[in-house]
C-alpha cells in the first residue's frame, strides 16, 4: 500500500507515460503491467557457461520489458522498482518451484554486485532495490526470503561489444564474497537455498562469475533468476535440483 501511494506520487510529480503505450499519468499502466505477467520460464543461454546453475527469467529483454528496466536503471524512473521486482520475484518463484523448494523454506537473493563508480554514478543500485522488492513479494507467497548482498566486485572492462568467451575471460575472479557479510548470517545460523538475481542474463558470464565467488567462499547456489534475458526463444524444459538435493545451505563461521 504504501510503495503504491509512493509510486503514485512519483509518477504525479514528473508527469510520467506508460512506458509501454504512452498513456499519459503513470510509469506503467494496468494493461501494459498485465501484459508481462505470465512469461517466466528457464532461460539457459547459448552457448552457456559450463556449471552454470538453473537460470531463470521473467520475460525476453526486448520492447516494452527492456524500456522498464534501462528506465529504472538509468533514467531514475523509480517507480518501476515495484513491478520489475514482482517479476524477479515471479522468475525467482519459477526456479524454487521447478527445484522442488518447500514453501516456508528460506531464501537469500544475492545480487550481482556493481562497480562502485557506477551506484555512484547512477545514484542507487538497481539490482539491489530489485532484490528488496523481490524478496518482499516472495514472502507474500510463503518463503522466508530475504536479499543478502553477499557480493562485490573489482574493476573489469566494459563488458559492451564483448562475445560470451571474452566475457568470461574479463570477469573470471573478479568477484568475492564479502567476510563481513557471510560472518554476519553465520552468527545467525542461517539454513537457506541461495539464489543469484539480476536485472538481465545475456551471455551468463556474469552470473556464472558471482556463483564462482560465492561457491568458492563455501555457499552453494541453487539457481539464478533475473528480469529479463536476451532469449529470441524462452526454452520450456523444466530445471533440476541436481546434487544440491540434500539440504540447504547452513551457513556457519569458518573455524566451526
Amino acid at each position: 500500500m504504501l510503495d503504491s501511494l509512493i509510486d503514485s506520487l512519483i509518477d504525479l510529480v514528473t508527469g510520467s507515460a506508460c512506458a509501454g503505450c504512452s498513456r499519459p499519468g503513470v510509469l506503467l499502466c494496468r494493461d501494459c503491467e498485465a501484459a508481462l505477467q505470465g512469461h517466466v520460464a528457464r532461460t539457459p543461454p547459448s552457448p552457456c557457461p559450463p556449471g552454470l546453475r538453473d537460470p531463470w527469467s521473467a520475460g525476453e529483454y526486448a520492447d516494452v520489458l527492456r524500456t522498464l528496466l534501462l528506465g529504472h536503471k538509468e533514467e531514475h524512473q523509480f517507480g518501476l522498482r515495484r513491478p520489475l521486482g514482482h517479476l524477479l520475484a515471479a522468475a525467482t518463484a519459477g526456479l524454487l518451484q521447478a527445484t522442488g523448494t518447500p514453501a516456508g523454506q528460506q531464501v537469500l537473493l544475492v545480487p550481482v554486485p556493481s562497480q562502485p563508480a557506477t551506484v555512484r554514478a547512477r545514484g542507487h543500485d538497481a539490482t539491489r532495490v530489485l532484490a528488496r522488492v523481490a524478496a518482499r513479494q516472495l514472502r507474500g507467497r510463503g518463503y522466508a526470503a530475504e536479499p543478502a548482498h553477499l557480493l562485490r566486485v573489482g574493476r573489469v572492462r566494459d563488458q559492451a561489444g564483448l562475445d560470451s568467451r571474452q566475457r568470461h575471460a574479463n570477469l573470471t575472479g573478479s568477484m568475492s564474497c564479502r567476510p563481513a557479510a557471510r560472518a554476519a548470517l553465520s552468527a545467525r545460523g542461517v539454513r537457506a537455498w541461495t539464489v543469484v538475481v539480476d536485472d538481465v542474463l545475456t551471455t551468463g558470464a556474469t552470473a556464472r562469475e558471482a556463483q564462482r565467488a560465492l561457491e568458492s567462499a563455501g555457499v552453494p547456489v541453487l539457481g539464478i533468476a533475473t528480469v529479463a534475458a536476451t532469449r529470441k526463444r524462452f526454452v520450456e524444459e523444466r530445471g533440476t535440483r541436481g546434487e544440491l538435493s540434500a539440504l540447504p545451505l547452513v551457513l556457519t563461521s569458518p573455524t566451526d
